[in-house]
C-alpha cells in the first residue's frame, strides 16, 4: 500500500508550486555587449519587443520605457559585467530587478536569438518561474569594488618581491635567506641602500640593527657580498618604485574604504570611530584603522570572537552578504547559497551521488578559509576539524566547518547574540561513548572481548 509522501518538518503534506501568471506586469531583457533586447507586456496587456544599443543614453531611454509602461518587475541574465550598468539605472529608477544565474536559466530546443532569450525570460518571468539572485545594495557594492581593486594591488606587490628577490639571487646576495621577512624594516633599508649604488657589506651592516636578527652578523656580512652590477642595480631601483606605487595606491583604497564603512554606521556611532586609528605597529597588508570597531559596529556583535573568522575574512564577507540575514529564510538557505551545503543526487529511491558546484562567491572562499585557518586550533571547532580531516580528508573537513561557521555567522548576525562556544562543543560522553562501542564491535570480530580496568 503506497504512503503519503510528508517532507516537511511539522508533518504537512508537500505543496505543489502553481504555475499561474503571477507577474503580468513585466519584462524580460536579453543583455550583450552592444545590444539590448527588451519583451514586455504593455498598458493594454499586448507583449511588444524593443531593441536598444547598449549607450548610456539609449539604457535610460530603456528604463523610461519600461517606467512610462508601469511595469512592476523587469528580469536579465548576469551575463559577464554588461548586466551592472542597466542594472544600476533600472535600480536609480526605483523598479523591481529580478537578476537570473545563467546556471539555472535554459532556453527550449529553438534556433537561438537576442529576441527568443528576451521573450522566454519575460514568460518564465511572469510565471514566476525564475529564482532571484543575491545582489546587495548600492553601498556594499562599492565597498566590494573597492576591496577588489586593492587585492588586485596587494598582488601586484607581491609579484614585484618575488621580482626583487630573484634579482638579489641573480646578484649572488643572500641576505634575504636570513631575514624572516624581507618586506620587513631591515629588509628595506638593505634593498633601498643597494639600489642607491652603496656596494660595501660593511657600509650596508651598519644601516640595520642586526642585533635584532636571528643571524650573527659574520653570516650576515657575507651575504650582502655579491656580484654587483649596474644593470642588476637599476632594475632593482624601478622594482623598488612599483613596490613603493603599489603601497601607496593601496593606502587611497583604505582610505575610500574607510569612507564606505562609515557611512554604512549607525548614526550614533559615525563621530566615534571617525578618527578611530590602529595603536602600535601594523602588519603588512592589514588596515591602519580600526576595522574591527567599524565591523563590530555595523554587523552589531563581535564575530572576531568566532574561531577562524578574522577582519579581512570578515570585511570580504560584509560587502558581499550585507548585514541583512532576513533574505535568507534559514541558516540552511545561506549555506545553500554559499555553495556549503551538500547536493545528493537522488535515483531509485537512494543517493546515487552528490552535485559538485565550483563558486566564484568571495563569502564562500572567505569562510574556506576561515575553516583551513582551525588545523591549529585548539578549540571546538578545531577539534571537529582534525577528527573531520583525519577520517573524511581535508577537503570534506574544510566545506564541512566552512558551512559550521557560516551557519553561526547567519545567527550571531541574524539574532545579535554573542559567539558562546558552549554550543559549539560536542557531548564528550557522547563522543565517548561512540569510540568504545566502535572498540568493542571491532574487537567482537577479532573473537576478543574488552574489559573496563578498574
Amino acid at each position: 500500500m503506497g504512503k503519503v509522501k510528508k517532507n516537511n518538518k511539522n508533518g504537512a503534506p508537500v505543496q505543489m508550486e502553481q504555475f499561474g501568471l503571477q507577474h503580468p506586469r513585466s519584462a524580460g531583457i536579453d543583455i550583450g555587449s552592444m545590444l539590448m533586447v527588451v519583451s514586455y507586456t504593455d498598458r493594454n496587456n499586448n507583449n511588444r519587443i524593443a531593441e536598444f544599443n547598449s549607450f548610456t543614453d539609449s539604457l535610460h531611454e530603456l528604463a523610461a520605457l519600461l517606467a512610462s509602461e508601469k511595469l512592476e518587475v523587469v528580469t536579465m541574465e548576469a551575463t559577464g559585467p554588461y548586466w551592472k550598468v542597466l542594472f544600476s539605472i533600472l535600480e536609480q529608477n526605483g523598479m523591481k530587478i529580478v537578476l537570473v544565474n545563467p546556471s539555472h536559466y535554459r532556453n527550449v530546443s529553438a534556433r537561438k536569438t537576442d529576441i527568443n532569450d528576451a521573450q522566454w525570460l519575460h514568460q518564465l518571468l511572469a510565471h514566476g518561474m525564475l529564482r532571484d539572485s543575491h545582489i546587495a545594495p548600492e553601498l556594499y557594492r562599492e565597498l566590494r569594488s573597492y576591496l577588489h581593486e586593492r587585492e588586485v594591488l596587494q598582488q601586484q606587490k607581491s609579484d614585484t618581491l618575488n621580482r626583487i628577490q630573484k634579482v638579489l639571487t641573480l646578484m649572488n646576495i643572500k641576505f634575504q635567506h636570513l631575514i624572516s621577512d624581507i618586506e620587513g624594516v631591515a629588509g628595506m633599508l638593505l634593498l633601498r641602500a643597494i639600489s642607491t649604488g652603496i656596494r660595501e657589506p660593511e657600509a650596508l651592516l651598519k644601516l640595520i640593527d642586526y642585533n635584532r636578527l636571528k643571524a650573527s652578523p659574520e653570516d650576515l656580512l657575507s651575504s650582502l657580498k655579491g656580484d654587483y652590477q649596474n644593470y642588476y642595480t637599476n632594475i632593482l631601483s624601478q622594482n623598488l618604485e612599483s613596490y613603493d606605487f603599489a603601497k601607496a595606491q593601496m593606502a587611497v583604497y583604505e582610505t575610500y574604504i574607510q569612507g564606505t564603512l562609515q557611512k554604512l554606521l549607525p548614526e550614533e556611532k559615525q563621530a566615534t570611530l571617525r578618527a578611530a586609528q590602529k595603536k602600535g605597529m601594523v602588519r603588512k597588508n592589514q588596515y591602519h584603522f580600526n576595522l574591527k570597531g567599524y565591523l563590530e559596529a555595523i554587523f552589531g556583535v563581535d564575530l572576531t570572537e568566532v574561531d577562524g573568522l578574522d577582519e579581512i575574512g570578515l570585511l570580504t564577507i560584509l560587502a558581499v552578504t550585507g548585514n541583512d540575514m532576513s533574505k535568507w529564510p534559514t541558516a540552511g538557505h545561506f549555506a545553500s547559497w554559499l555553495n556549503l551545503a551538500p547536493r545528493p543526487k537522488v535515483s531509485g529511491g537512494r543517493v546515487i551521488g552528490y552535485e559538485k558546484r565550483i563558486t566564484n562567491n568571495p563569502a564562500t572562499q572567505a569562510f574556506r578559509l576561515a575553516a583551513n585557518s582551525l588545523w591549529q586550533n585548539k578549540g571546538p571547532l578545531g577539534q571537529q576539524y582534525k577528527k573531520l580531516a583525519s577520517t573524511k580528508g581535508s577537503a570534506k573537513a574544510i566545506k564541512a566547518i566552512a558551512r559550521k561557521i557560516a551557519v553561526i555567522f547567519y545567527n550571531m548576525v541574524l539574532k545579535q547574540e554573542a559567539y558562546d562556544a558552549g554550543k559549539v562543543q560536542q557531548d564528550v560522553e557522547l563522543q565517548t561513548a561512540k569510540k568504545l562501542a566502535h572498540l568493542q564491535k571491532a574487537a567482537a570480530k577479532l573473537g576478543l572481548i574488552l574489559q573496563k580496568v578498574a
